[in-house]
């Protein structure tokens, strides 16, 4: 099953991110905690580590948080050494759309090739800039 997150006003989709599975979803929050917070879920990016993939959306106010915590994850695995790709989807994408991998934040990306990261940080910016939510689908 896949992970889709988007933004909606009234039954218009502004904008939203293929993520794709939720074990893909699971492995870039457990690579954060392993990596960035010492395996201590949370201490340094609550929003996107607490938030359950299965709570529904990140409201306006979530999506302030999360932008900020997306800087800096982003900035900090562009200095990490990338992982193996393991999911045959993904390592089809890389292919497909010439995906170049160099650090541990080129490991992530979206259906489409785009960084998986920036995505998500877009959607932040734009769930505060239209005071709607990312809903989880």
């Amino acid at each position: 099953m896949g992970l889709y997150l988007a933004i909606f006003r009234d039954e218009e989709e502004l904008d939203g991110v293929e993520v794709g599975s939720y074990a893909d979803f699971s492995f870039l929050r457990a690579e954060v905690v392993r990596l960035l917070e010492g395996g201590k879920p949370g201490t340094r990016f609550p929003t996107l580590i607490l938030h359950s993939d299965c709570d529904g959306q990140w409201t306006p106010t979530d999506a302030v948080a999360l932008e900020r915590e997306l800087e800096v994850i982003s900035r900090e695995f562009r200095q990490l050494a990338p992982v193996a790709i393991s999911s045959e989807w993904q390592q089809q994408v890389a292919k497909t759309f010439g995906v170049r991998i160099t650090s541990l934040y080129d490991c992530f990306f979206d259906v489409d090739g785009e960084p998986l990261l920036q995505r998500i940080k877009h959607l932040a910016e734009l769930s505060e800039n239209s005071k709607l939510p990312i809903l989880f689908q």
